[in-house]
């Protein structure tokens, strides 16, 4: 990282944008080579990442092809406007930027625990049923086992830092907002 004091040092900070961002994005090498990155749900657990698709598609051949790709996450935390040098507008945020393998699971037991994860994060009160067989037949779910992970954030200076973190402490609405000259 060209930017060391950028880097976001403590793993639980990580773990916690993982299992708190709403979307991420799946990085794959397509066919042509070229990549190819893909908005989506997930859930993370324990150093894996889940999430679910078609049987067939662009994204389940990419990583047929070649099972290595990479996720990212980010959280918009604040906008800095300028009234004046708009070289002291910013845009504060944490993200995070995994490496690692992608895996089609096959095995019954996992595949739902990847689908309960998934249901625990965007709908942790419960009240639905369980899964319909049919629906199982025609979903995969898929594994990405984390090889490497590294996160970057700017949260500002001085007094924006201090309501910066001062918000995040509070679970503050985010993005905030903050004007200088």
């Amino acid at each position: 990282m060209r930017q060391a004091k950028k880097e976001i040092k403590e793993h639980g900070i990580l773990e916690g944008l993982l299992c708190t961002i709403a979307v991420g994005r799946l990085g794959t090498i397509g066919s042509d080579g070229s990549p190819v990155i893909k908005p989506l749900n997930f859930a993370y657990d324990q150093g894996k990442i889940y999430f679910h698709s078609a049987r067939e598609g662009e994204k389940i051949e990419d990583i047929k092809r070649d099972p290595r790709v990479c996720f990212e996450v980010d959280l918009p935390i604040a906008l800095v406007k300028s009234t004046g040098n708009p070289c002291r507008a910013a845009y504060l945020y944490r993200s995070v930027i995994a490496m690692g393998r992608a895996r089609i699971i096959d095995d019954e037991a996992e595949r739902i625990f990847g689908l309960r994860l998934l249901m625990k994060k965007y709908q942790p009160e419960g009240g639905y049923e369980p899964y319909p067989g049919d629906k199982l037949g025609i979903t995969s779910v898929i594994r990405i086992d984390i090889e490497r992970m590294t996160g970057k954030e700017d949260l500002g200076e001085g007094d924006i830092r201090d309501a910066v973190l001062s918000g995040l402490a509070k679970n503050a609405a985010l993005p905030l907002v903050f004007t200088r000259k």
